[in-house]
């Protein structure tokens, strides 16, 4: 039996899942912006700042922005694992992912830690 963690979701299934969600989320939130930018084509920034002091708007773009790193982490975990492989690199394939893993986590948090600070500006 082969398993494959990727910390998101326990099985492939839910990675599946996670991913579909996190796409579904994304497209909403893009859909929504075209809209409000074309019936808004003469916006200021006041009310671009109004729109996103609304509670609902913050909301909607922090779980936009998890659903961007989590849609990532899957991606390129499957990326790495496909294409960073003993036949690729000998026996340093395992350093080498887990190495460009650990990058890949610390670029997440700080973007989601700078999200999280840009949208409630704590």
């Amino acid at each position: 039996m082969v398993t494959a963690i990727t910390n998101l979701g326990r099985s492939g299934l839910y990675d599946w899942l996670i991913q579909r969600l996190s796409a579904v989320a994304m497209t909403a939130y893009v859909v929504f912006l075209v809209i409000y930018l074309v019936a808004n084509p003469e916006l200021s920034f006041e009310q671009w700042r109004t729109l996103f002091d609304q509670l609902w708007m913050r909301v909607f773009s922090l779980i936009t922005l998890i659903s961007i790193l989590a849609h990532a982490w899957i991606g390129l975990w499957a990326v790495l694992t496909d294409y960073i492989t003993p036949m690729t690199l000998g026996g340093k394939a395992t350093a080498v992912r887990v190495f460009v893993q650990v990058v890949l986590g610390i670029v997440a948090i700080t973007y989601a830690v700078w999200g999280f600070e840009i949208l409630w500006g704590l």
